[in-house]
């Protein structure tokens, strides 16, 4: 037993040996008590070539990808076909078909630079608005003059900020701390903008509601809410001075959704909604104008965030729009028509 338990020496030995045996390590077996998805995650069982088969390859997919692929190519030898045999002829269908390329391809040229100026407007406005935080928070005077005349000039095309623009040219030289110009430029020229920019937030919000509560097919509403979430994105890009394109406008769609996730805004537009309009009058209201209701909410707080977004400078001195103000003008029509059906029938009981 002594010598069993006596320490080997370490020893060196090659392995092209033929004395040193490698036993193969046995490939483990699941036990037949052993839950088929602990033996997955183990990996004890190996999967076999039809299970492969089934979970890599989709044989619907492929048909379909294959279907739309072969119907594309069709479409567009066809209309290759047509358009060589059209400008092949020397009559009015050659004439007419080459105009209409003409003017295709001038419309495409044409979008194609009206998407990458207004990617070109919304780049300008992110940067203006990123020196001017830097500015502020720097506390640089030359810095701050020189954004303010970037801003100015910015809205210096436009007559009604005009009487505004002149008097923060008048005043300029007379301030001298730092945050006090952007102060002005705020009063003169962008409180403006922010109450025109209310009012068209209103003005969608107030569509929104309307046709979501009135439409008798749930598609309709929701595309026109889209539609005019889209548009009332591109009428406040507008307004600050960076007009977008369509594409331009989606990427602004997505800036001003990231913002209200990152804010927690549409908890917050549906906490607002019950405390403006109340529980008992919420349970009061019809399915279609509570709907009318969130969706004209939801629109609202879209054109705040897309303000906070948009705006090159933000809210210092004056007090920026809240959605509660919004929701008071919004939401009237359809409580008073929510409310107009109990008053008709109380009418009779008070003569």
């Amino acid at each position: 037993m002594s010598s069993s338990r006596e320490r080997r020496e370490p020893r060196s030995f090659s392995p092209d040996d033929p004395a040193v045996l490698v036993e193969p390590v046995p490939r483990a077996e699941p036990s037949p008590d052993l839950p088929q998805s602990v033996a997955d995650d183990a990996g004890l069982v190996q999967p076999t070539l039809s299970d492969i088969g089934r979970r890599g390859l989709r044989w619907g997919a492929l048909l379909l990808t294959a279907l739309t692929g072969a119907m594309t190519l069709a479409l567009g030898a066809w209309f290759a076909k047509f358009v060589s045999a059209a400008l092949a002829r020397e009559d009015w269908v050659g004439t007419l078909t080459s105009a209409f390329l003409l003017v295709a391809a001038f419309a495409g040229v044409m979008l194609l630079l009206r998407e990458l100026i207004g990617f070109s407007r919304l780049s300008r406005l992110g940067r203006l608005k990123r020196d001017i935080a830097t500015a502020l928070a720097e506390r640089d005077r030359r810095q701050e003059k020189r954004t303010a005349l970037r801003l100015i000039d910015l809205y210096a095309g436009r007559p009604q900020l005009a009487w505004g623009l002149s008097r923060i040219r008048e005043h300029a030289r007379d301030v001298h701390d730092p945050g006090e110009l952007f102060v002005l430029v705020e009063r003169e020229v962008l409180t403006p903008l922010d109450l025109e920019a209310r009012r068209i937030i209103t003005r969608s919000a107030k569509r929104v509601a309307t046709v979501t509560a009135l439409s008798p097919i749930l598609l309709i509403g929701v595309g026109y809410v889209l539609v005019e979430n889209v548009r009332l994105l591109r009428m406040l890009a507008t307004l600050y001075g960076g007009r977008p394109g369509t594409l331009g406008a989606l990427r602004l769609a997505r800036m001003v959704f990231t913002h209200i996730v990152a804010t927690g805004g549409i908890a917050m537009t549906d906490d607002l909604l019950g405390q403006f309009l109340g529980q008992d009058l919420l349970r009061r209201l019809s399915r279609r104008l509570g709907e009318g209701a969130f969706n004209g909410a939801l629109t609202a707080r879209v054109g705040l965030a897309a303000i906070e977004v948009l705006r090159p400078l933000a809210f210092t001195s004056s007090v920026p729009p809240r959605i509660r103000d919004i929701l008071a003008e919004v939401l009237k029509p359809l409580v008073s028509r929510s409310q107009s059906p109990q008053v008709r029938t109380a009418s009779p009981g008070t003569r």
